[in-house]
């Protein structure tokens, strides 16, 4: 009898697998791959998305500084400019819409001496290039009636810019378009892509699937996925970038987002001090060309660093104020040596029609997410018949917390429900009824950083020492979740491990 080789028998699982059809697939959920899965849910088409990790924004996406960018860093005619611009205009009307928050407090760039200024008159330069509006240079005096806490020379004023809670605005986007038809696969890896007559058969860890398009829109593993189809003729250079939060006793120290000149030679913008719409204030990022592209380990020696670097720009900063350090990691298409910059690429495979890559979309890719997603369906729309539904749901997030209601709202919510009386995270102040709302939610995403960005429960000063174990417990009743598959923010990371303790409930006595 004739042994099957590994292909054969591959094939016979290919071919015989049930698979599921789709117009459109997206692999990634990050900011990208859910605004364009919000974009495509207008429409009468059919798209999955497929995420690896356990909820949306859980790579890169939620790790940056949360920054809405104006336009001066990129030069003129590149597409960063171009999706920046239209980006930043995009998210002024997207915010009322899905009902998240920005706050467009605007930002300095501080020269720190009189060299320094150059570089501020050719940023300014480039803005006005690119028609940011209203960009001043002003001195040190004129900085410090907003800003008395920042120590400059002189400033750029860019009062376009503004902040946002990243994990916030990409999970509104594929919750919205989940409500809309978008199917979105959690914890499904891509294992491999067919092409064939009538499209794409893409093998996940979650079973095979058919599609007539495909986007990559994967960021640091976005050569893996082209390569599962034809060479890539690029490669991704990770550069990781470390951050640390302030306690919120430090919120009164800046009001707009203060950057230094940009670091010259790396494609980065430097440590800045940035405020977050919640309260706390972050220092960094650094910058540091990594070989593991998940390596998002944070150092003493880098804190250090970073809270040196943000002393100089804020000399007043109190040495006991930090309460976490995270990193995240850039996907660029450019190597250190080569000086760090590159464009984004945006484009359609010349060999694979209907094989579209996304390719080094790192900062101002936050900004630019609504406006590539608008690009990418006109891409598709070339392929497909985009007609808009009649009828499209929108399910705003809810824009003020427990804590920010006024003490009659408050007792009106818990005279409906006992839930919202019961405080599950001190620091911030969450209810258990806010807690349960996150674990509701639409992807069905469970993880305890899935809560925590959904809810900002785990988020104050004891960073979870309290609410972890009321969190425990909701997640054992409101999802019934074994508590031995219970994670903190991926597959990998077991809340718990070895034998747990089964209760005795024999109240017998010998």
């Amino acid at each position: 009898m004739r042994t099957p080789t590994t292909e054969h028998i591959y094939m016979t699982l290919f071919y015989s697998s049930a698979m599921k059809n789709f117009q459109v697939a997206i692999i990634g959920g990050g900011v990208i791959g859910s605004s364009l899965a919000w974009e495509l849910s207008h429409y009468n088409i059919s798209t999955i998305v497929f995420e690896q990790g356990s909820d949306v924004a859980s790579g890169t996406s939620k790790a940056n500084s949360g920054v809405l960018h104006s336009g001066i860093n990129s030069p003129p005619s590149s597409l960063k400019a171009l999706y920046c611009i239209q980006g930043n205009k995009l998210f002024r009307s997207l915010a009322g819409i899905l009902g998240f928050l920005v706050q467009w407090r605007g930002k300095y760039v501080i020269a720190k001496n009189e060299e320094e200024v150059e570089e501020l008159v050719r940023l300014k330069k480039v803005g006005e290039q690119n028609k940011v509006p209203g960009l001043q240079i002003i001195d040190s005096k004129s900085v410090k009636k907003k800003e008395p806490h920042v120590s400059c020379h002189s400033a750029l004023w860019v009062p376009t810019a503004g902040i946002i809670l990243p994990y916030e605005c990409t999970i509104a986007f594929a919750e919205n378009a989940v409500l809309n038809g978008v199917k979105v696969l959690l914890e499904t890896a891509v294992k491999n892509i067919k092409r064939n007559d009538h499209g794409f058969d893409i093998v996940t860890s979650q079973g095979i699937y058919h599609s007539e398009i495909v986007v990559n829109a994967t960021g640091l593993n976005s050569r893996t996925i082209v390569a599962m189809l034809e060479e890539p003729d690029f490669d991704i250079y990770p550069c990781r970038g470390e951050y640390l939060v302030l306690d919120k006793n430090c919120n009164n120290m800046v009001h707009s987002m203060i950057y230094p000149v940009p670091v010259k030679n790396l494609g980065v913008l430097g440590v800045h001090v940035t405020p977050t719409i919640e309260g706390n204030i972050l220092l960094g990022p650094s910058a540091e060309f990594i070989s593991d592209p998940y390596d998002t380990s944070t150092s003493k020696q880098m804190m250090q660093v970073l809270f040196k670097e943000a002393k100089e720009i804020i000399p007043s900063l109190p040495d006991s104020s930090i309460i976490n350090a995270y990193s995240g990691i850039r996907c660029k298409l450019a190597s250190k040596q080569s000086g760090g910059w590159a464009d984004y690429r945006i484009q359609e495979s010349t060999a694979i029609p209907g094989f579209i890559h996304l390719l080094g979309i790192e900062s101002p890719g936050l900004t630019a997410a609504p406006a590539i997603a608008q690009e990418v369906r006109t891409m598709i729309s070339k392929y497909i018949s985009l007609k808009k539904k009649k009828k499209f749901m929108v399910k705003k997030r809810r824009l003020r917390r427990f804590a920010e209601m006024s003490r009659e709202e408050q007792q009106q919510l818990i005279k409906k429900d006992e839930r919202w009386g019961r405080i599950i995270c001190r620091c911030e102040t969450v209810t258990e009824a806010e807690v349960a709302e996150a674990i509701a939610n639409p992807l069905g995403a469970t993880t305890l950083s899935a809560i925590k960005y959904r809810c900002r429960a785990g988020m104050g000063r004891c960073q979870g020492g309290f609410c972890t174990q009321h969190i425990v417990r909701l997640l054992q009743k409101e999802a019934k979740k074994d508590i031995k598959h219970l994670n903190l923010k991926s597959p990998q990371s077991h809340l718990f491990s070895g034998n747990i303790r089964e209760e005795n409930h024999d109240t017998s006595t010998s």
